[in-house]
């Protein structure tokens, strides 16, 4: 029986949309869910049959948004909470309540360059390869346990845009399958 994921985005959802071309045996994808109700990735579930939640947390504060996105994440069955692009940072409570259970995709090799800006750091720092790593969320930014890695080249005529666009294609290779791997455990 697959494992029912949440997929939690903030915009167009690229990643949220491999993981839902992916999806197989391991896990299916119950919800996808957004703190933005204008996110076009939003219109691009609904089209492939996926129910959506939509809230802002605006006027209505963290604690509350959190709740009614943890709720709605439970009415939907879910098990597995996906981070694809969600740029919101989750409190403590709402990570603890689902412990274990979130995953997200960042663009850097962990431990390296946690946070943003990870590719034009990476370039800065003088590098010669980049990536993308799946972890396990924790109340700490970017510090839980590293579930996989994609490595690629920095090429010498490389800027953070270049580089994000190869980082980003490892990216919705790498996601499903360690989703996939992790929903199976």
């Amino acid at each position: 029986m697959p494992k029912k994921v949440g997929i939690l985005i903030s915009g167009r959802g690229s990643n949220m949309m491999a993981l839902v071309e992916n999806a197989g045996e391991a896990y299916e994808v119950a919800v996808v869910a957004s703190d933005k109700p204008e996110a076009p990735g939003l219109t691009w579930a609904l089209e492939h049959g996926i129910p959506i939640f939509a809230l802002s947390p605006k006027g209505i504060g963290k604690p509350a948004y959190e709740a009614a996105l943890s709720a709605a994440l439970r009415e939907a069955g879910v098990e597995i909470v996906a981070l694809a692009g969600y740029m919101r940072l989750l409190s403590d409570e709402f990570v603890a309540d689902w412990r274990g259970r979130i995953v997200n995709i960042h663009p850097s090799l962990l431990p390296a360059y946690k946070g943003l800006d990870t590719h034009q750091r990476a370039i800065g720092a003088g590098e010669t390869e980049a990536g993308c790593s799946v972890h396990i969320v924790t109340e700490e930014l970017d510090a839980g346990d590293v579930l996989g890695q994609a490595r690629v080249p920095i090429l010498p005529d490389d800027d953070a845009e270049t580089l994000a666009a190869r980082v980003l294609a490892e990216e919705h290779r790498l996601y499903p399958r360690v989703l996939a791997e992790f929903a199976a455990r």
